[in-house]
């Protein structure tokens, strides 16, 4: 079994962070914050220190902006629905995830305008576009930091310069890359970022978070049980109403705490090398297609390509079953960004190789794609 699917879930884990996970439910068990027994403090000293470790990656200077969510979807809808209100309008790009782009649309019919930045040349977005489209009624610029299709990396530090000069609030999708590129929300001016802790952070799933920058107030997406009452709480509590998942944030904990000790330069650079390589070996296949950029320094650790006119979906089965090697075949929950590439409606095959993949397993890959290859 090789399995290639890293950009929808890192597999397999560091194993601290399984470690972790069961010390949490073992010998921790408590509910943070809903009580004053040895056990609900020692989980909310658990929730704290993840916090702080999310902080420091990040370098973010108050830990308490960070607020626990389930996943970076949960995070998008948390800023995008709490900040957005009827006449505001916010500009983002044609090759957002669908937790963008249906939320936005959402809030359309609730009287938000949009723009959406058209794609430019190998899957990149021009900042030029955003400030043209930035007006006097634009609440908020939110992008991807890079697609989970085309794996581009985004310009982020230019179009935050571009928001701070403007006076708009930057938020940030950073799904593809927390954990996987260098990311300073101050040198990139970002004021709200949405990320998870299942990819590239080697954390649980059902883990994610949202930093929102001092001064930026989002109301909560979901009211409910906390130690305090309504309007009295402050961030980050306000935003994580009910039991969270201490146990998964642990995890998480766990995932970051293994990614700063490895450092993520090095990360990047051995998960460059893979994908560097199926790109190499890829685009001198006649018969296959990839979409994006083919310099490998300019994206995250995945491929999207085509076989001639076969259907996506039918390359990734033969991939699983015949071979053992696990892709993603289909629109990867963002059809907008396929539309934008030209490979809408069938998609893709996207491979996504992760820091525990070898060489041997990208060689292998690439030596059954070319028996596939060889069919058409």
């Amino acid at each position: 079994m090789i399995y290639l699917d890293n950009a929808a879930t890192s597999y397999p884990k560091p194993e601290p962070v399984y470690r972790r996970v069961d010390e949490v439910l073992r010998h921790v068990g408590g509910n943070p914050g809903r009580g004053s027994h040895r056990m609900a403090l020692s989980a909310g000293r658990v929730i704290f220190e993840v916090r702080e470790s999310i902080a420091r990656l990040l370098n973010i200077k108050d830990s308490g902006r960070v607020a626990f969510t389930k996943n970076a979807t949960e995070s998008i809808n948390l800023a995008l629905k709490g900040l957005l209100k009827s006449g505001d309008h916010v500009v983002t790009t044609a090759i957002e995830h669908n937790a963008v782009v249906n939320t936005i649309k959402a809030l359309e019919k609730k009287g938000i305008k949009a723009t959406m930045v058209g794609m430019g040349e190998n899957g990149t977005i021009e900042p030029k576009e955003i400030d043209d489209a930035v007006g006097k009624n634009t609440r908020l610029v939110c992008i991807t930091h890079a697609s989970n299709v085309l794996g581009t990396i985004l310009p982020v530090g230019d179009v935050g310069a571009i928001c701070h000069r403007k006076g708009v609030p930057l938020m940030v999708d950073v799904a593809q890359t927390v954990g996987a590129v260098p990311i300073d929300v101050e040198t990139m001016n970002i004021d709200i970022l949405a990320g998870t802790g299942h990819k590239a952070l080697f954390g649980p799933q059902g883990t994610g978070f949202l930093y929102i920058r001092e001064g930026i107030d989002i109301p909560p997406l979901i009211d409910g049980g906390t130690g305090e009452v309504g309007e009295s709480m402050d961030i980050p509590e306000r935003l994580e109403s009910g039991t969270i998942n201490t146990p998964g944030i642990g995890g998480l904990g766990a995932g970051v705490e293994f990614l700063m000790k490895e450092g993520v330069i090095r990360v990047r650079e051995y998960e460059e090398n893979l994908i560097g390589r199926i790109i190499d070996e890829l685009n001198g296949i006649k018969s296959i297609s990839i979409i994006g950029t083919l310099d490998a320094s300019k994206r995250v650790s995945l491929v999207s390509f085509n076989i001639a006119d076969r259907d996506p979906g039918e390359i990734g089965y033969i991939l699983d079953n015949e071979f053992g090697i696990m892709t993603r075949s289909g629109l990867h929950c963002a059809p907008s960004a396929h539309r934008a590439a030209g490979t809408y409606p069938g998609g893709s095959v996207r491979v996504s190789p992760g820091y525990f993949n070898s060489v041997s397993d990208i060689e292998e890959f690439i030596g059954v794609v070319r028996k596939i290859a060889r069919r058409v």
